[in-house]
């Protein structure tokens, strides 16, 4: 999936009531990238026989050179030189880049190797993995209900586990590495625009993505420019896929109260859960549907509790407000 950037802490663990009535041109926006983001699953086959690190080799190369054209032509360079002055923004960043490529390559195998409804599961788990990083990293109190979400998640990968003999891999490395990388990005705040982070992000991978692409084009392993111009094409366009999306996240999250957002957030897994088994035909033993359920229980409980506390927090501050 995608790697958006973070609004500030994934709404369903934390709900904030609207401020004001959502605008039609972030909820359109919210939803467009959602969406995009939901029907991937069909981009990445296109792209075959690309392997996955080969499609994540050409998604960073040409991500950069299309977040590069954005800068120069909204002018935006100056966030992107001031991350390079920063020790401690460019560290957080260049760990946020090693963590969004073990998602983006986790995911595009996952997809390829008809494995799409695992990859739902894990942005489904996504939220309940942030949970856990508050009170780890953050040493966040939760509240009753949320370690009662908490406990319905352990139990759906534990059922999903025991029904499937091995551990759900896919699931738990796209949840961790994704709800990691939005703690990073929320640690760096909003000082760095959300092109000049990618930018500054592939910069970072960009190296190692071209050293392994020429790689591939001197053993003849490479399929750029070896399967006809549509082919071509489709690699280049991994670019235009990437960033599309994240824009206009980005300028969702600026207009959109974060319970929206957290509502929102939850198109692209479901999108890509009916996918993997309407269109890719993937076989949903009991068990899963088991280890499914749990994990939509466990987010319903989250999102309630989060919507009352944000009720709570809003007539409260309403009623010490001066008149």
């Amino acid at each position: 999936m995608p790697s958006p950037e973070p609004a500030a802490a994934p709404a369903a663990t934390s709900v904030a009531a609207p401020a004001a009535a959502p605008s039609r041109a972030g909820l359109a926006l919210g939803a467009g990238a959602y969406l995009l983001w939901g029907v991937l699953p069909l981009y990445f086959p296109l792209l075959a026989p690309a392997g996955a690190v080969e499609i994540i080799g050409h998604r960073v190369v040409w991500s950069l050179g299309f977040c590069l054209l954005l800068l120069t032509v909204t002018r935006g360079w100056s966030p992107f030189r001031a991350v390079f002055a920063n020790r401690r923004t460019l560290g957080l960043l260049g760990l946020a880049a090693a963590l969004v490529a073990v998602n983006w390559t986790v995911y595009v195998y996952g997809v390829l190797s008809d494995q799409v409804v695992d990859t739902a599961l894990g942005y489904f788990i996504n939220p309940l993995v942030t949970v856990l990083l508050a009170v780890f990293v953050l040493g966040e109190r939760l509240r009753a209900t949320q370690w009662v979400a908490l406990g319905f998640g352990a139990a759906a990968v534990l059922v999903i586990t025991v029904g499937y003999g091995r551990l759900p891999w896919i699931a738990l490395t796209l949840a961790f590495s994704f709800g990691t990388y939005g703690l990073i990005k929320n640690r760096v705040g909003r000082t760095v625009t959300a092109v000049a982070g990618l930018a500054v992000e592939t910069t970072l991978l960009f190296p190692l993505a071209l050293g392994y692409l020429l790689w591939l084009g001197a053993t003849g392993a490479g399929t750029f420019g070896a399967h006809g111009t549509w082919h071509l094409v489709a690699l280049v366009s991994t670019g235009v896929v990437t960033a599309t999306p994240l824009l206009m996240f980005s300028s969702a999250a600026r207009r959109l109260p974060l319970s929206v957002v957290g509502m929102l957030q939850y198109i692209a897994p479901t999108m890509q859960f009916l996918l993997g088994i309407l269109v890719f035909g993937e076989h949903m033993p009991v068990a899963r549907w088991w280890g499914f359920a749990l994990v939509w229980v466990a987010l319903v409980i989250l999102t309630v509790d989060g919507v009352r506390t944000g009720r709570a927090s809003t007539l409260a501050r309403r009623a010490h407000a001066p008149a």
